[in-house]
């Protein structure tokens, strides 16, 4: 996987790391400003998958909120920026 200029894997590295940092910020300023710290979480609720000798947990849960969505589209400016 490449990782140069305009690559689609550099587009969603840094999607993800500009989400996980609006989400950061939104939970440090959603201690002053509580309306800022609304969020809404979606996703699939964790299953197991038992085959005797091994088992498998299977889930995933996005908590979007206002911060995480500035967060993703700092990350999608930055990748218009490279």
């Amino acid at each position: 996987m490449a990782y140069g200029k305009g690559s689609t894997a550099m587009m969603i590295i840094l999607i993800v790391i500009g989400s996980i940092f609006g989400s950061l910020l939104g939970e440090i300023f959603g201690n002053f400003f509580p309306l800022l710290n609304s969020s809404y979480t979606m996703g699939f609720a964790p299953f197991t998958l038992d085959l005797m000798a091994i088992s498998f947990t299977f889930g995933l849960q996005i908590k979007v909120s206002i911060f995480t969505i500035l967060g993703f589209f700092l990350g999608l400016f930055l990748y218009k920026r490279i």
